[in-house]
């Protein structure tokens, strides 16, 4: 994912959308629910309770695809016997700001890697330093050198947005600190020649096809209008999904580009409505997808509401209240197992959400080649290249340019 944080606009509507909203902004009360199935829940607007449920897995094609063996995945405790010096591992992305679930989803991710592996290594003690952009290309460069110049930090799980990744790779590249991201999506990161970025989920070049794909396979939508966010992530995931469903489905005519932080839609609204979809397909992220969906639906917009893995949170739910209902939403993420969200809010507090479980599998990652010596930036970057594993989200191998061997793609449904 990518995108510029900025000032949540809250749509007009009921007081607890207005409460949701200050939530997320403040960025440490409010809380991404991931229930049993792999969904989030909570409470929309309106009292109404919603939940997003998983549909199916599908592959590049658009077609259903089995689901991986989470009983087989690596354990980050290892086998107790790990000695180190004392040792850092980074995180970056928002922490505080309108989209701060999806970067705090995973910092807990972290932690939670982190407590089981400490608990069990009292030899090799790992810890955590968080920094926080708000998702922000510009505070990410300037939180870098931090990161970059501590001897302390030997791997970063991070960049969470693609915008904050493409702003920093360079940097992480150069300075042979392996940064291994768990949500950061735009398909061009892995061009720019990085030695030391591994991608630990699918790219929107593969998830905007595929999900254009799974949408022409159920012949239910013969027009689409597709709406993104001026965001490198929302800007890709748009492009990628029109150019596979075509000019015939994804009509260019009621194409739009809104900006971060809009407050009025009224007019994309309008020409939503002149337009008549069957469906509306929402590149970009909770904080503007929210407000967006209610004012489609007080404007009579009743065509179907699909977005992407930056909308699927619970704050989504949460500030577009009803209008939520019967949405659709796509992520390169998939459901966190029952033990795993057992042990998440046990030691957080918290319910998981989106892309904790990439935070885990990643950490746990790094942790292995740690606790098997591998205790320099450079060891690391050569193990995390030559690994080859279960985790709980899928198997994870990646290729020279730091993409995954495989990757699938979770369509969810609001109930």
């Amino acid at each position: 994912m990518t995108g510029r944080a900025r000032s949540h606009r809250v749509a007009r509507g009921a007081l607890v959308v207005g409460a949701a909203a200050a939530l997320a902004v403040s960025g440490c009360s409010s809380k991404s629910t991931e229930n049993s199935a792999g969904g989030s829940s909570g409470t929309g607007g309106g009292g109404t309770s919603l939940t997003i449920n998983p549909l199916v897995q599908i592959d590049s094609q658009g077609k259903e695809a089995p689901a991986g063996n989470s009983a087989a995945a690596a354990d980050p405790a290892g086998d107790g016997k790990a000695k180190c010096a004392p040792l850092t591992i980074a995180m970056s992305g928002p922490l505080t700001g309108p989209n701060a679930n999806l970067g705090l989803n995973i910092e807990r991710g972290v932690r939670l890697a982190l407590d089981k592996h400490n608990k069990a290594n009292p030899d090799c003690q790992v810890q955590i330093k968080p920094f926080d952009t708000e998702g922000d290309p510009q505070k990410a460069t300037q939180v870098a050198p931090a990161m970059i110049n501590d001897p302390s930090i030997v791997a970063l799980v991070g960049p969470t947005f693609s915008g904050e990744t493409k702003a920093t790779g360079q940097l992480m590249s150069d300075s042979s600190l392996p940064f291994l991201t768990p949500s950061a999506t735009n398909a061009d990161l892995s061009k720019n020649g990085w030695k030391t970025f591994f991608r630990g989920l699918a790219n929107d070049g593969i998830q905007g096809p595929a999900v254009a794909k799974y949408l022409q396979s159920s012949g239910k939508y013969k027009k689409i209008c597709v709406v993104a966010e001026n965001t490198d992530y929302a800007a890709g995931l748009a492009k990628s999904l029109s150019d596979t469903l075509g000019s015939s489905v994804a009509d260019p005519a009621c194409a739009i580009t809104i900006k971060q932080g809009e407050k009025d839609f009224s007019p994309s609204v309008s020409k939503l409505s002149s337009a008549k979809p069957d469906a509306i397909y929402y590149a970009g992220y909770y904080g503007d997808a929210a407000p967006f969906t209610q004012q489609l639906r007080a404007g009579g917009v009743n065509a179907t509401f699909i977005s992407d893995d930056g909308v699927k949170d619970v704050e989504f739910l949460k500030q577009a209240g009803n209008a939520s209902k019967g949405a659709m939403l796509s992520c390169p993420c998939g459901p966190a197992p029952d033990k795993f969200n057992a042990d998440f809010k046990a030691l957080s507090g918290y319910d998981s959400g989106t892309y904790s479980v990439e935070g885990y599998d990643l950490t746990t990652i790094v942790l292995k080649g740690i606790d098997g010596g591998k205790v320099s930036r450079g060891d690391l970057v050569d193990f995390v290249r030559n690994y080859d594993g279960q985790g709980i989200a899928r198997r994870y191998k990646w290729e020279p340019n730091g993409e995954l061997t495989q990757s699938l793609i979770w369509m969810f449904e609001v109930k």
